[in-house]
This record gives C-alpha cells, sequence and structure tokens, in this order.
C-alpha cells in the first residue's frame, strides 16, 4: 500500500509483486479489483516478469488495474510525477502571463517589461521569456529534450539549454521566479506613480488579479517602509 500526497492531492495505491514461474491468471486481477475498490485506491499495479494470461489482461482493461513489469512500473510512475509537476509550472506560467499582459504596452516598456523590436539586445523581454518557458514545457510534455532555453535577452537566469527534466524544473524555477520578481517590482512602481491600472478580458478576472496584485505589493511596500 502507499499512500502519499502529491501537488496537494491524497494518493492511495495498491502494488502487488508475483515473482512467480508462470503468469498470472484472471483470479489475481479481479481480487486486486475488489481491493482497490472497497479501500477506494486512485489504482492498483500488478507486476509480474513472466507475464499475465490472456484472461488477466482482459479483466484489467478499462479499469484502474494495471499489469507491467517492474521496469515499465517505474517508467510509468516517473512520467505520471513528471506530467504532473510539468502541469503545476504551466498553471504558474498562464498566471504571470495573465498579469503581464494585463498592462498596456505602453506601461510595459516604461517599466522594463520589454523591450523595442529593432533593439540588437533587448535588457529584458516578459514575452520572449514566456514564449520560450510555454516551448520548454512542450518539449517537456512530450519528454523531448534537449531543449532551448535562450531568450536572447541581456538578463536571463540558468543554463542556455535543459539536457533532462531536472534541469529544465531548474530553469523553470528560476526564470518564473525571475519573471514575477520583474513584474511585482513594476507594478509596485506603477501604484506609486499612479500607473498601475491593469486590463484583464473580464470584470471577474480583473477583480480576482487586482486585488491578488495589491495584496502582494502592499505587503512589500509595508516592509520597505519599515
Amino acid at each position: 500500500m502507499v499512500r502519499t500526497k502529491f501537488l496537494g492531492h491524497d494518493i492511495l495505491w495498491i502494488v502487488e509483486v508475483k515473482k512467480w514461474k508462470s503468469k498470472v491468471n484472471k483470479l489475481q486481477v479481479l481480487g486486486l479489483r475488489t481491493i482497490v475498490e472497497d479501500i477506494g485506491a486512485d489504482r492498483g499495479f500488478i507486476i509480474s516478469e513472466n507475464g499475465f494470461q490472456s484472461g488477466a489482461i482482459e479483466s484489467a482493461e478499462k479499469t484502474n488495474i494495471q499489469l507491467t513489469t517492474y521496469e515499465d512500473f517505474k517508467k510509468v510512475t516517473k512520467e505520471s510525477i513528471q506530467s504532473g509537476v510539468i502541469q503545476v509550472y504551466k498553471d504558474r506560467l498562464n498566471l504571470l502571463e495573465t498579469r503581464y499582459w494585463s498592462h498596456s504596452k505602453k506601461i510595459r516598456k516604461k517599466y522594463g517589461l520589454r523591450g523595442e523590436i529593432c533593439d540588437y539586445t533587448v535588457t529584458f523581454s516578459g514575452h520572449s521569456l514566456m514564449h520560450i518557458a510555454h516551448m520548454a514545457i512542450s518539449s517537456a510534455m512530450n519528454n523531448d529534450y534537449t531543449i532551448s532555453l535562450d531568450t536572447h535577452s541581456a538578463e536571463k537566469r540558468g543554463n542556455l539549454a535543459a539536457n533532462n527534466f531536472p534541469e529544465l524544473t531548474n530553469w523553470l524555477n528560476l526564470n518564473l521566479n525571475f519573471l514575477d520578481e520583474k513584474i511585482l517590482k513594476a507594478e509596485i512602481e506603477m501604484m506609486k506613480n499612479g500607473d498601475f491600472n491593469p486590463i484583464f478580458h473580464s470584470t471577474e478576472d480583473n477583480e480576482f488579479f487586482t486585488n491578488i496584485i495589491v495584496s502582494q505589493i502592499s505587503e512589500i511596500v509595508k516592509k520597505l517602509e519599515k
């Protein structure tokens, strides 16, 4: 029994390992299905290096029971966890993107969130960073490495490429934090100068995000005043 918490969700798995000389039969699958159903487990696994009888395979079809080898089990769980982690970064990027585009082009330029396209070397471009992050996340979802991470801006964080999942998550951590910091500092200056007027797609979004942003900025201003 594997009981844990992942990305805020409780997870319960039941794993049976059959080191048998013969193939696992249908009764073993039906037995595990009953246990999984009775205790409300999310998934059940039967691991066998010698395979499964046809009846066992049929009994596991279209259920939350998976028949696998040990190596495949490690691969599946690894990919499942990585997919969940990548989704968290994707959600965070979408929120930062909403905040970034809520400010007009003129305001983004005035407060250093974008440069001019004609500039030979752009100091910082939120648009470029977010574009690279989206491309990187898409490649990671397809397990397509090596991933180019060059934003072509003077201000950058981390390596210019990710050869594996840990390297990518390190880059995303650095750069999403960097982008969040840049936007927040710009918004603090906007509020000081009376330029803070984010425009979202709907009134509900406008109120929701404005409240969050104002709350964050107010906390920082209080600390600065101290």
